[in-house]
């Protein structure tokens, strides 16, 4: 395989290595920092008491029952996120992918609604099974779509593909939310993209299906480097590009759909992470794909630290902070990186 890997700032698998192992070190800062900063600081001793001294009293309660789930959740969407906009990437070799193209999160927040406004479910427990349905019927519908016609599912039907679905599942969830008013006014705190939603039990709920998800994505390095080469050329190489590419869907609908049944559709994590890692290692999915995981978390728990300290007493939910900085920072870096070196 003739793929080059020097072009990001660490050029060899030591100091990759290395700075992942620097990166886990301040990603584990962020999870203290989120523990402790907000409306009211607590010291690292009561974290642990809260944690192994649990003895009922405020601070023991909001540290288990609010700090401890928000902080979960952000590891765990953050690296649902920043996974799976890699993978969508890498498969769509599309620099703009991430599960808001392929009209994941549009399919999630459609069946959600359709939850609520249908069925009566009020409850996260109840969104996270039709997040991932909706979030996987809409993968399926766009595969299907992008594969129509000469070529098979080249990656501009699909992105065009996603596109188409993602306005038309748009306009139906904002016209059924329009009509049904206490939907709308359930929806309306889910979809801004938030880590209060959870609870332990959601938590709980969701790690199996992310920790699925992350070891199919992470699986799937090599291919995706070969994919990157071009259809024709992984296909004489050895790859099934048919499979890594259903393998890929399943990946991220596991990931995305949890990771929005749980914290709402957040975005510009998914997709400006990924071009961070890949500012740093190069094009190698081997390398991208492990540094997201790791990245995307620090980022989501960073931003809704932030989100809790710049307007207290109230605070700015994450999905509104991710943009607000997201933004900037993926215009920056689009003006400094060829972002088609996928």
């Amino acid at each position: 395989m003739t793929l080059s890997r020097r072009r990001g700032l660490l050029h060899h698998s030591g100091p990759r290595a290395a700075g992942l192992a620097a990166a886990v070190t301040v990603l584990l800062a962020a999870v203290l920092l989120s523990l402790l900063a907000g409306a009211q600081w607590f010291g690292p001793r009561d974290v642990y008491a809260a944690a192994a001294e649990f003895a009922g009293s405020d601070t023991d309660r909001v540290i288990r029952y609010l700090r401890l789930p928000r902080t979960a959740t952000g590891l765990l969407a953050g690296a649902a996120l920043g996974l799976a906009g890699a993978l969508m990437q890498g498969v769509t070799r599309n620099p703009l992918a991430d599960p808001g193209l392929l009209g994941v999160n549009a399919g999630a927040a459609l069946a959600v609604v359709g939850a609520i406004g249908l069925l009566g479910i009020h409850s996260l427990t109840g969104y996270v099974w039709f997040a991932m349905g909706g979030a996987l019927v809409a993968t399926v519908v766009v595969h299907l779509v992008g594969s129509v016609g000469r070529g098979g599912a080249t990656p501009v039907k699909l992105a065009l593909a996603g596109a188409a679905l993602s306005a038309l599942l748009g306009s139906v969830t904002s016209a059924a939310t329009l009509l049904d008013l206490s939907t709308l006014n359930e929806f309306r705190f889910w979809v801004v993209g938030s880590l209060t939603l959870a609870t332990g039990g959601i938590v709980a709920q969701a790690v199996p299906f992310i920790a699925v998800g992350i070891v199919l994505a992470l699986a799937l390095g090599r291919s995706l480097n070969q994919l990157a080469l071009g259809e024709d050329l992984a296909t004489a190489l050895g790859t099934r590009v048919t499979v890594v590419r259903i393998l890929a869907g399943l990946a991220v609908v596991l990931l995305a759909g949890t990771a929005t049944a749980m914290a709402g559709p957040i975005g510009f994590v998914g997709l400006a992470v990924p071009h961070v890692a890949r500012t740093i290692v190069g094009p190698d999915y081997r390398w991208i794909l492990p540094w997201s995981v790791v990245l995307a978390p620090t980022v989501l728990l960073l931003a809704d630290v932030a989100g809790r300290l710049v307007v207290r007493p109230a605070e700015l939910q994450v999905g509104i902070v991710t943009a607000l900085f997201g933004a900037p920072l993926f215009i920056a870096l689009v003006r400094r990186r060829k972002l088609a070196e996928l």
